[in-house]
């Protein structure tokens, strides 16, 4: 990876990674609905402009507007809404970890949805450890860690993403969508969508501090709008595999962003938790290291061609699996 892609790498896992505490600042002033909105409309903002100045094509038919609609509402609207209620009464670091299972629920919503993505013996093990490591997390048997209710919320933010991403793979990657359209036409439509859901859920008068104004202007313009260019140029630089592997260095930075800015406690069971997760999300996703060769084995023939390279198909995604996420 080049040292201008390693720079983009490590900025878009502190910007993703710093997501959750911003929301956490954010909620002092804001309910989640109006913190929500106020984020999609930043970032829709950044993301509408950068598509008009590049002169890139929003999607046009209604069938696939359908289709971006409910990737935005599975994608953007219900993760955010969820992590803003669950965050209400849990801690940033927690909500991290969780919302960084994201690849792993993926993977078995995939392997059990799509017919491209067959179970094996290697999957169905890293899935059980990734699970394991998110019981840890929330750890049911510790109230003193945020209520169960907030740490379920968060993780239902994990798994509402993850049936995004398989959708988007079922319905919107086949298209060949130009990844800057398709994502601006996603928050445009979860902006369109939470307006309409706005007033019929919690609403308070808005006490924007400079503490909160700055939170969700990083939050909006930054973790949501400039997270998605700074993600999809990954993408095209070094491959889906390699963009994706960003989830593995979010949940470090929400708990580290969490513990210095929040005084959250770092616990055992949220380090053993999120590295057993972690483990099992590379188990599965198959990135651990392997053992090298033995020195008795052949040695590779002439005849034998370059590895495989990783293959990106329509719509930005992997022709194996696009971990990409959008806290």
């Amino acid at each position: 990876m080049s040292n201008p892609n390693l720079l983009r790498f490590v900025l878009l896992a502190l910007l993703w990674g710093s997501s959750f505490a911003l929301i956490k600042v954010s909620l002092e002033g804001l309910s989640p609905s109006q913190l929500v909105l106020a984020r999609l409309l930043l970032g829709a903002a950044v993301l509408g402009s950068i598509a008009l100045i590049r002169r890139v094509p929003l999607p046009r038919t209604r069938p696939v507007w359908g289709h971006v609609a409910l990737a935005a509402l599975f994608g953007n609207v219900l993760p955010f809404l969820l992590l803003s209620y669950g965050e209400q009464s849990t801690g940033a670091g927690i909500a991290g970890v969780l919302i960084g299972g994201t690849p792993l629920l993926t993977l078995a919503l995939a392997t059990a949805a799509l017919t491209t993505e067959p179970a094996t013996g290697r999957k169905t093990i890293g899935l059980a450890v990734g699970f394991a490591g998110i019981v840890l997390v929330i750890a049911p048997w510790n109230s003193t860690l945020g209520s169960l209710g907030g740490q379920l919320a968060c993780f239902g933010a994990a798994v509402s993403y993850a049936v995004g991403f398989v959708y988007v793979r079922r319905f919107l990657s086949p298209l060949g969508l130009a990844p800057l359209a398709l994502a601006t036409g996603q928050l445009l439509a979860a902006v369109a969508l939470q307006v309409v859901a706005t007033p019929f859920l919690a609403w308070r008068s808005p006490d924007p501090t400079p503490r909160v104004i700055v939170s969700i202007l990083l939050l909006g313009v930054l973790s949501t709008g400039l997270a998605y260019v700074l993600y999809f140029r990954l993408i095209g630089d070094t491959g889906a595999t390699t963009a994706s592997a960003v989830n593995y260095l979010v949940p470090v930075v929400a708990v580290l962003v969490g513990a210095a800015f929040l005084d959250e406690p770092v616990t055992w069971n949220l380090v053993v938790g999120g590295l057993v997760v972690l483990l099992g999300m590379g188990h599965a996703e198959n990135r651990l290291p392997r053992r090298r060769a033995s020195r008795s084995a052949p040695p590779a023939t002439a005849a034998t061609g370059p590895a495989t390279p990783d293959v990106t198909g329509p719509g930005g995604q992997s022709s194996q699996r696009a971990g990409s996420r959008s806290c």
